[in-house]
């Protein structure tokens, strides 16, 4: 391997929403840039398939509810005692539903904020004791719909700007303790969550008609920039919510006027 390729060797991750997806690709990612990762999933079969694929000494699948504090907290004292330490807590896990306000229920509010906005708090109060010891970090997945608001999705926008300035506030306040905090902002990624809209054959062209670089992220292309925002490379970055959207947020919201060949 290659130096850039093992930037996270004795370091401890946590990744939440680890089975699938995006969490799936993130765990790899480290796992295979020599970091010991620990999984954690609602599915906790998700989580031990994942760990199938990685290094049995330097990985770990757990169940977990992120909307529970003292379930979150278990599984980062878990991983601390299993493996000494806890470098990077990745607070990944995440739900989504649309429609209006007016059609929801405020069971659907209840949910979407205590998985999205209050696992990413639970996440970051059960690491930031062990991160101030190893001067480690965090990354929250946000979203760019908690930059910019998209129709029929006023639950989920909501939770992901609450993650968004969460990252900001907690950058600001822990950044004397040399911790950083930062936050990816991907737009859609074809994974188990969003099969729905990938599926759509016309609700993507719609998409794709807005993302300068024509495609749709891959999981991968997300991992890799969560993984250099935990990296050293990222070492004087922080309080960043970073786009990984293929340019859609570079735009006014105008549509495309060129007459292209």
């Amino acid at each position: 391997m290659g130096s850039q390729e093992c930037r996270f060797d004795d370091r401890v991750v946590v990744v939440t929403g680890a089975g699938s997806g995006l969490g799936r690709a993130t765990a790899r990612r480290f796992s295979n840039e020599g970091a010991t990762v620990v999984l954690a999933d609602l599915d906790a079969q998700s989580a031990a398939d994942a760990t199938v694929e990685l290094p049995s000494d330097r990985s770990m699948a757990v169940s977990l509810d992120v909307a529970s504090y003292h379930d979150v907290e278990r599984v980062v004292t878990l991983a601390v005692a299993n493996f000494g330490r806890l470098d990077v807590m990745v607070n990944n896990a995440d739900v989504s539903t649309g429609g209006s306000i007016i059609d929801s229920d405020p069971a659907d509010w209840q949910r979407v904020m205590a998985v999205n906005a209050g696992g990413v708090y639970n996440g970051c109060r059960a690491a930031l004791p062990h991160l101030l010891r190893t001067k480690g970090c965090i990354v929250n997945t946000a979203s760019v719909s908690g930059l910019r608001a998209d129709w029929g999705m006023s639950l989920y926008d909501a939770s992901k700007a609450a993650v968004a300035n969460l990252t900001r506030a907690l950058a600001l306040d822990h950044g004397a303790d040399g911790v950083r905090v930062n936050a990816v902002c991907p737009t859609v990624s074809p994974t188990k969550a969003t099969g729905d809209f990938t599926d759509d054959a016309v609700r993507m062209a719609r998409l794709l008609e807005r993302i300068p670089l024509g495609r749709i992220a891959r999981p991968s292309d997300i991992a890799a920039v969560i993984t250099f925002l935990a990296s050293d490379d990222a070492r004087f970055v922080t309080g960043v919510n970073l786009p990984v959207d293929g340019g859609l947020t570079a735009s006014n919201g105008q549509p495309d006027l060129q007459q292209r060949s």
